[in-house]
């Protein structure tokens, strides 16, 4: 019997999707990492918003939605011809964009700033789109609502955002709770910290505020499984490698990253440890992740199976590494997705 309740090795082909837990829709969908949770953790996912047509086509290949929306969510959540299969769903799932708040990012200096992705769609101002997504909830009004976001979204002046965002769920009918959760806790090969924040309708819970998730309806987010670390992963295979590589491969211990200040997202990868947290790396460079004995960054197979991606997802030739590093893991998200059924849905509804 797996150590892990779901494995991190798994082929679409030949997963068993039960759809039997509810009816889920994702916002914010990418190339679709945490609607796979919700389909291992048995849960039918109808459909998908997103912005980014390379995005919506590689989701689409994988998994065929009955409903698709190809725009940006400021003006999904005004629409008036939304089918009645998205209201009073049993998940809203959501990731808004989370790039002005990471610590790798310039933070402070992008908010309330219009930025656009590198894919060239429409100008946003990013730090808005996850109020956006809690007037979508208001209005399809689900039974829960799931949104994911960085680690630092809960550091610094980002806490504000915090605030702002408790307020607007409660305005919206909902009660909320948040956390931390690791990755490499979840049965994810991966040092991955990201934030979930999970809230319930108020007509769903009649209890008292003070007791709601200390009493019913408790939810517990806390994994403890076994680390899954990179040498479980790691391949002799190749990989890509460039100028910088050569410089930097030869100065940097195992573990570390490079001297100096200006290779802030650069790591050699620990092989007795999870992999850090997976980035997007350049136009040029799938990842900034190194090879602890190769002389190159990680290839695109050890990058799929330290995300949890199936082996066979099709990338439609695109850049596998971009497309990982803005996803969830789905092994991570169908841990989650397998705890608000447990505690929340099986019970209560």
């Amino acid at each position: 019997m797996s150590e892990h309740k779901f494995p991190y090795r798994w082929t679409l082909k030949d997963a068993n999707f039960t759809k039997d837990k509810g009816a889920v829709f994702s916002c914010f969908s990418c190339g679709g990492g945490s609607i796979m949770g919700y389909k291992l953790a048995g849960f039918d996912v109808i459909g998908c918003n997103e912005i980014d047509p390379k995005m919506m086509d590689v989701y689409k290949a994988n998994h065929n939605p009955r409903f698709s929306y190809l725009e940006s969510i400021t003006t999904f959540k005004d629409r008036t011809d939304l089918p009645p299969e998205l209201y009073n769903l049993d998940i809203l799932d959501g990731s808004p964009p989370c790039s002005s708040f990471s610590i790798a990012g310039n933070r402070e200096k992008d908010w309330g700033k219009e930025k656009k992705f590198r894919e060239g769609q429409k100008e946003q101002v990013l730090d808005t789109l996850f109020f956006d997504f809690i007037d979508l909830a208001k209005k399809l009004q689900p039974k829960v609502v799931i949104a994911e976001n960085v680690k630092g979204l809960l550091q610094g002046g980002a806490k504000k955002y915090v605030s702002k965002i408790i307020v607007a769920f409660d305005n919206s009918g909902y009660y909320m709770r948040y956390g931390v959760s690791n990755a490499s806790k979840m049965g994810v090969p991966q040092r991955r910290e990201r934030v979930f924040f999970c809230a319930i309708r108020k007509d769903l819970y009649n209890g008292d505020f003070d007791d709601l998730f200390s009493k019913e309806p408790v939810l517990d987010l806390c994994f403890n499984e076994l680390n899954i670390n990179a040498e479980c992963i790691l391949n002799n295979g190749r990989g890509h490698s460039n100028g910088l590589l050569k410089r930097l491969w030869p100065i940097t211990e195992i573990g570390e990253k490079p001297p100096g200040d200006s290779f802030f997202s650069y790591i050699k990868v620990n092989p007795k440890k999870p992999f850090p947290t997976l980035n997007g790396g350049s136009k040029k460079v799938t990842t900034t992740q190194m090879h602890p004995t190769i002389e190159r960054y990680l290839n695109d197979k050890e990058m799929i199976l330290m995300q949890s991606y199936p082996a066979d997802y099709n990338f439609l030739g695109g850049r596998c590494g971009h497309i990982l590093a803005m996803s969830v893991p789905p092994v991570m998200m169908a841990q989650i997705a397998t705890r608000i059924y447990e505690q929340w849905l099986k019970e209560l509804l």
